[in-house]
């Protein structure tokens, strides 16, 4: 975990679905509320997103997942990262999530769900407090 100043945060999009303007609007929304982000693009493997926060040395990875696969591809990530020592970084997920899903993607260690249309200011003091909160217990 970045032990440095500004929040890091990597905004991806596993998998096939194709749509990014949710990502976007989160990823400047971030941006402009003080946060560093990176912004992997569309079409991420699970191997790629992990990849890519360990060498970012990310605090926050949110995953924008509109295409119905949230479950397994958010287990990769998360069995990834694990593997990879970095547990320790933050998992949040956005997108199209039926309700029966959000504690489904809570119980495999997701820190929080945020279903389209959440406010960035919303996501902005989640990570803010999250982030903090485990820098202090760390």
């Amino acid at each position: 975990m970045n032990q440095g100043g500004k929040i890091r945060v990597l905004v991806a999009k596993p998998g096939l679905d194709g749509h990014e303007r949710g990502a976007q609007v989160v990823a400047y929304g971030l941006r402009d509320a003080g946060f560093e982000v990176i912004y992997t693009g569309l079409r991420q493997t699970a191997e790629q997103i992990v990849s890519t926060a360990i060498q970012e040395d990310v605090d926050v990875v949110g995953l924008s997942i509109l295409s119905g696969a949230h479950l397994s591809l958010t287990r990769k990530v998360m069995d990834g990262l694990k593997a990879q020592g970095a547990d320790d970084i933050l998992v949040i997920v956005g997108g199209i999530i039926p309700d029966p899903d959000i504690q489904k993607l809570k119980d495999m260690g997701v820190g929080e769900v945020f279903v389209s249309g959440t406010p960035v200011s919303a996501i902005a003091q989640y990570i803010a407090s999250a982030v903090s909160t485990r820098k202090n217990a760390g």
